[in-house]
């Protein structure tokens, strides 16, 4: 199968998590985009979406699915996003689309957290991809500094923009052995808005499409259903 049969299949697997008569959290990337195809044929179940970036919302409004500010919902009881790289224990890399500090919103805020990729993104250790950490732009020079004194090689997203006005600095050759401790400590460097490690939160569902089928891992102690 090729890659996009792949993320398409994994796709309408997460429809089996979408909870009727709520506001489903959607995050970014073509992944995700497969996921928004697939949500339109079950829209008049939900009340509507929440969305981790402006493309998203776009793509969502074309099918005619309603969109909502976040502020304005009272709860998300699941969130459906892709990955960049994912481990095992379900910790992840994400940022590669530039809506890392949105999806992390959206990820903190619900009540679930469904990780839709193709197999090719799991990894042992995460690193092979490099690190997207969102900066406020007068502290993109004081944030590289510290990046390269963590022995990684920050590189400025060219000609971007966040969604929030911000740059992207994609750092280099990190080797992310203890997930959690490194995005508590990057996210503390004065100019980061948050990098693109969701380990703190990380997924409760991991469905990885395969030839094989969709595999699916749960977080320790998850019950596996969210309704």
């Amino acid at each position: 199968m090729t890659q996009d049969e792949l993320k398409k299949r994994v796709a309408e697997a997460a429809l089996q998590y979408v909870v009727d008569n709520t506001v489903i959290g959607v995050g970014s990337g073509s992944t995700v985009n497969f996921f928004i195809d697939a949500l339109a044929s079950i829209k008049g179940r939900i009340e509507g979406t929440v969305a981790a970036s402006e493309a998203s919302a776009e793509r969502l409004r074309k099918h005619g699915i309603r969109v909502f500010d976040l502020n304005a919902v009272a709860e998300v009881p699941v969130y459906v996003d892709g990955a960049d790289e994912v481990t095992e224990n379900l910790h992840m890399v994400k940022g590669g689309g530039g809506a890392l500090t949105r999806e992390k919103i959206l990820a903190a805020v619900a009540g679930s957290f469904v990780c839709i990729c193709d197999a090719s993104k799991l990894v042992p250790v995460l690193g092979r991809f490099p690190l997207p950490v969102e900066v406020i732009p007068m502290a993109r020079s004081h944030v590289g500094r510290e990046m390269v004194r963590r022995k990684a090689q920050p590189v400025l997203r060219e000609n971007y923009r966040t969604d929030n006005g911000n740059l992207i600095l994609d750092c280099w050759g990190l080797a992310i052995v203890d997930p959690p401790a490194l995005e508590a400590e990057l996210n503390d460097i004065a100019g980061v808005v948050t990098n693109g490690i969701f380990a703190r939160r990380g997924a409760d569902v991991l469905l990885l499409g395969g030839d094989n089928g969709v595999r699916t891992l749960l977080k320790e102690g998850f019950r596996g259903s969210i309704r």
